[in-house]
């Protein structure tokens, strides 16, 4: 801190404390040779007794013990000197401020600072924009933005839209722009006539991006649906999640960002969501059996007799399907993406282990409704009909979409499901679990 009265007076009273005790040194010498001046009372007893103390002084000199026995003797007689001055000159280190005249930051504020992963890549390569006209990287700064990758027909996105859809709502006058980009799996999910009844349904009122050639997809690196990126107001990527899960934590990262942005007063606590039907959450402590597709690109576990016949009309049996095997019968000809019924009253057949089962269906060519029935067991489903049939297992396909046709609402165990459609035309694409 330099030179002040402070220092010179603390320098002072180590020179005060350091004379001290050389003084005292020389004091006791002096008395201790006087002593044995008088009862040696010979010189010669005197010259050995110097000639050893000067041998003794030059061993501690070689050695640095003189240092060490100045210090202790320093230090032993001139500490409470020094520490009262300090004491004196030196003020008390400050008390924290009370509570009634200072706040404690927010847990926003105490949150771990989130990593720069990236830049917002361009939103240029939508074919098409529903509920926004085009949105734009440059357009959006200043704001906090959550992109979303779904696509219309995945269970997992599905389930996840409750809360983007919520997140949208709760912080959309706080500086959150909310967009869905998008990204069709099957080729009927690229028919935007399509994507915009489905938003309908769902309810989903913020931007959509059309991302028929997956510019945006690729634009991002993405792989997953649903994917979400979390951009602050300065266009950085600072948060990704993938799959379903972990809602809260990508809440209190939109307040993070919302908060960093300088938006003042951000709502807090977490969204209250009420997911119903085929968008309620799985049971996944139970879900034993993955997806499963039917056409022949990706198809696993087929176990109808005789395998595939692509692409041409072929009369199939069921098999005996064990657990997550599925087989066909009646008159279907299967494709790289689906299975399509040629005659009426052909079926699916799955041996499966979830609470809920869907199935990815699509009415005839012609657009014309086909009637189903569904069995559990060999039983009518009651009460663990899903949204999409009734306790007697009676539905019909009247768009391409995601049908729930069961949800059992006992005990969940190996349940063997078949679907019987009772007119021709259907598309069948995946089955789903949850």
């Amino acid at each position: 801190n330099g030179a002040n009265t402070g220092t010179s007076v603390l320098l002072l009273a180590y020179a005060l404390g350091a004379a001290t005790s050389l003084a005292l040194a020389l004091l006791v010498g002096g008395r201790v040779f006087k002593a044995m001046k008088r009862s040696l009372g010979v010189g010669e007893w005197i010259r050995r007794g110097l000639g050893v103390a000067v041998l003794a002084g030059v061993a501690a000199i070689a050695l640095g013990l003189d240092t060490g026995l100045l210090t202790r003797v320093s230090l032993a007689s001139t500490t409470s000197l020094e520490q009262g001055l300090i004491d004196r000159l030196q003020p008390a280190p400050a008390s924290p401020p009370a509570a009634s005249v200072a706040m404690t930051g927010s847990p926003a504020m105490k949150a771990p600072a989130l990593p720069v992963l990236g830049t917002f890549p361009s939103l240029s390569g939508a074919v098409d924009w529903l509920n926004s006209p085009p949105l734009t990287v440059e357009g959006l700064k200043g704001k906090v933005v959550l992109v979303d990758f779904w696509t219309y027909s995945c269970i997992n996105c599905l389930r996840a839209i409750p809360y983007v859809r919520a997140w949208a709502e709760k912080y959309k006058d706080q500086g959150l722009v909310v967009i869905g980009v998008h990204a069709p799996e099957f080729a009927f999910e690229r028919n935007v006539d399509n994507v915009r009844k489905a938003i309908a349904d769902l309810k989903i009122d913020y931007p959509v991006a059309i991302d028929n050639t997956y510019a945006i997809w690729r634009a991002f690196e993405n792989e997953y649906w649903p994917a979400h990126y979390f951009i602050d107001a300065e266009g950085r990527i600072r948060h990704e999640h993938f799959g379903e899960g972990d809602y809260d934590q990508s809440e209190r990262v939109i307040q993070q960002l919302l908060a960093e942005a300088g938006h003042k007063d951000v709502a807090g606590g977490l969204a209250t969501v009420d997911a119903r039907g085929a968008e309620a959450a799985s049971d996944q402590a139970d879900v034993r059996s993955p997806e499963t597709y039917l056409g022949s690109n990706r198809a696993e576990n087929f176990v109808s007799p005789g395998g595939f016949v692509q692409n041409a009309s072929h009369v199939y049996a069921a098999g005996s399907p064990r657990l997550n095997q599925w087989g066909l019968t009646g008159d279907w000809t299967v494709s790289g993406e689906h299975a399509a019924l040629n005659q009426p009253d052909g079926g699916i057949v799955t041996r499966f282990h979830a609470r809920d089962l869907h199935l990815v269906l699509g009415p005839a060519a012609d657009g014309r409704p086909v009637r189903f029935r569904v069995t559990i067991d060999g039983q009518a489903p009651g009460d663990s009909h899903g949204t999409d049939t009734d306790a007697a297992g009676q539905g019909t396909v009247t768009g391409q979409r995601l049908y729930q046709l069961v949800r059992q609402d006992g005990p969940v165990a190996d349940r063997t499901f078949e679907i019987r459609f009772l007119d021709p035309g259907v598309q069948a694409f995946a089955f789903t679990f949850g």
